[in-house]
């Protein structure tokens, strides 16, 4: 269980962040929905909490990529429910694009969200993950991290820069006793996989050897598993949820 551990999970309205705050509510944890624009979905999310879970949620607007933004959403939390315990890094954009018509702008604006983004929400979060003592960091990366995926330069290079970061944080936190891991999902059946074409998304079935799209529940589980007690021996790990693919 997580009774009473303020969980931070970024880009929470929607898709694998959406369902890893259901399932930390589910297990008692008190939840920080992190939204940049989508607010009545961010809402729709807490009041799953609130009125299924019987927890707690509030939600928390941010554009990760923004330091000062990230600074002021944790004061908020701060304010409101003290240290934060865990912190699920999620949030996360694509800018797809063959690499000979990508541009600059393409490029940064990628790598700002999500490499920048857990940056600045990690930054902001240290102190209090190492002062936890059980502190939790979870990164969600991607399996496109570690096999490369046409189109997504942009997007592959930051989810392989998620393993890198992951282990060397979890080097500098292990001292305290918090861990910090990542899980990389495979293609999993959320609104960003809808547009992909049914062509596309044929060719990628034939490479996972489940014969299925992840669900979010898949992922969710991964995350709160690592979010537990049950991990607190588990550091700088990457934790592949992806049916098998070969990576």
């Amino acid at each position: 269980m997580l009774d009473g551990q303020t969980c931070l999970v970024t880009g929470a309205s929607r898709g694998i962040g959406r369902g890893v705050a259901k399932e930390l509510g589910d297990y008692g944890a008190d939840i920080v929905i992190n939204y940049r624009s989508s607010e009545e979905l961010a809402h729709e999310v807490c009041d799953h909490i609130e009125d299924d879970c019987d927890g707690r949620a509030i939600p928390a607007q941010a554009d990760v990529s923004k330091m000062a933004e990230v600074e002021a959403m944790v004061e908020f939390v701060r304010d409101e429910w003290g240290p934060v315990d865990v912190l699920v890094n999620n949030a996360g954009i694509t800018v797809d694009k063959k690499f000979a018509n990508m541009t600059r702008e393409d490029w940064q604006r990628v790598i700002d969200v999500n490499l920048g983004g857990v940056f600045n929400c990690t930054k902001t979060c240290f102190e209090d993950l190492c002062e936890a003592e059980d502190g939790r960091l979870i990164n969600i990366s991607s399996v496109v991290g570690q096999q490369g995926n046409y189109g997504q330069a942009n997007y592959a290079t930051t989810k392989s820069g998620l393993f890198g970061f992951t282990r060397t944080i979890a080097l500098e936190m292990a001292s305290s006793g918090s861990t910090a891991n990542c899980v990389a999902p495979g293609f999993v059946a959320t609104d960003m996989l809808e547009t992909v074409p049914e062509r596309v998304q044929e060719k990628i079935l034939d490479r996972i050897p489940l014969n299925r799209f992840a669900t979010v529940d898949d992922v969710a589980g991964i995350v709160r598993f690592v979010a537990s007690e049950d991990a607190s021996y588990m550091t700088g790990q990457i934790l592949a949820v992806n049916g098998g693919m070969e990576w």
